[in-house]
């Protein structure tokens, strides 16, 4: 699908964006990855949606259920075969670790919102265990201090919408703590030998909940709304791994 792809991307944006929503689709069918989504995906107008990260397999498990591009860190760009694979789905490359160019990246992104793109942004800016949330960075929120348009024309707020990623089941049993180590991607970890150690556990749960949406204006600032996403992401998280959802 990458020469049809790169076609999409020169001639039709429409389809380079539905080309990678049914291509992680297809992809999560193949690794074996079962999705149950809980809530409702907001569809009206741009939306950047802050999600938890602790897995490489939460890039197919979100692409395959929110067509839009993600915010990653930098270095990204330069991987192999991976690196490749994101400018494919259009990903924003930030800087996180380089304050000064902080501003420059909301930049970036609000300009992404204004074309009428769906971001996904990953707050804690790393991954984790998959036991538990790490606290959100806020700076990114900023992007979503504008106005963009609306499906019906008219000019609103960027809505953001929360999302809790959790991998809860192995082979249809509850994976509990140990083995959810086993498919998280955190720290000095080796991307392909995990990946490949991963796979050869068998089919897993993947539980994705979409939070209710809300504004800056909504939250109070921009502090205040990564504050709200982080601790509705984490009582979703917590709720999951327990079995209950919303």
């Amino acid at each position: 699908m990458v020469p049809l792809q790169l076609l999409a991307l020169l001639l039709d944006r429409h389809l380079s964006v539905a080309l990678p929503f049914f291509f992680h689709k297809l992809l999560c069918r193949i690794l074996g990855i079962r999705i149950t989504v809980h809530g409702r995906r907001h569809k009206r107008g741009a939306v950047l949606y802050i999600a938890n990260h602790s897995s490489w397999a939460d890039i197919p498990v979100l692409s395959a259920v929110i067509p839009g591009s993600f915010v990653a860190k930098s270095e990204i760009e330069g991987w192999p075969i991976f690196g490749f694979l994101a400018k494919l789905q259009r990903t924003v490359f930030v800087q996180r670790e380089k304050r000064s160019r902080t501003a420059e990246s909301r930049d970036v992104l609000v300009d992404r919102l204004r074309g009428g793109d769906n971001l996904i942004l990953f707050p804690e800016g790393t991954s984790s265990d998959g036991n538990r949330v790490l606290p959100f960075k806020s700076a990114l929120f900023g992007a979503a201090e504008i106005e963009v348009a609306r499906r019906d024309g008219a000019m609103g707020p960027v809505v953001v919408q929360p999302v809790t990623v959790t991998y809860t089941k192995l082979q249809g049993m509850p994976m509990g703590r140990d083995y959810r180590a086993f498919f998280t991607w955190f720290g000095d970890m080796e991307l392909a030998p995990h990946l490949l150690h991963a796979l050869g556990f068998g089919p897993i749960t993947a539980e994705v909940e979409f939070h209710a949406p809300l504004t800056v204006g909504e939250a109070g600032s921009r502090k205040a709304l990564a504050r709200h996403c982080e601790t509705v992401i984490r009582a979703g998280h917590a709720r999951q791994i327990q079995g209950h959802f919303s």
